[in-house]
């Protein structure tokens, strides 16, 4: 669970509403087996595989260690939403951004509300804030 989450965050893609209960049921199941202590600790260490690992430990062979790529705290945007932050940041508008990164106008638009929404904040100059400190 921890791995797919992981994967997930770093993919940009949320659980679809169909598939939510069922991983809640899978995280409620794997608590009562492992106890929430135990459960929280394979979780993290889930989140720290990398994708091969990840995808070896979903396949049940063999998983080695690897070193974490989540050293420090995950980015919580996709790679092109952090392109377009860090171009907000830059203070360029949307119409600029999207000529920079070649997108629609509309597209930039939808990345910046998301980044917004992810990181629940209300304004440009908070994303460009929030920038500045993560780097």
């Amino acid at each position: 669970l921890g791995a797919t989450e992981a994967l997930m965050r770093e993919a940009a893609y949320l659980a679809s509403p169909f598939i939510r209960p069922l991983v809640e049921q899978a995280e409620s199941l794997a608590k009562a087996g492992l106890g929430s202590q135990h459960y929280r600790s394979a979780f993290d260490e889930g989140k720290r595989l990398d994708r091969e690992a990840a995808v070896e430990l979903a396949l049940g062979t063999k998983v080695v260690a690897t070193p974490s790529r989540n050293s420090r705290v995950p980015d919580p945007l996709s790679k092109r939403e952090r392109q377009i932050a860090e171009l907000v940041r830059e203070g360029f508008g949307n119409k600029e951004i999207a000529g920079r990164l070649f997108l629609s106008e509309r597209t930039v638009e939808t990345h910046v509300r998301n980044i917004l929404n992810k990181l629940g904040f209300n304004s440009r100059a908070k994303i460009a804030a929030w920038v500045s400190a993560t780097e």
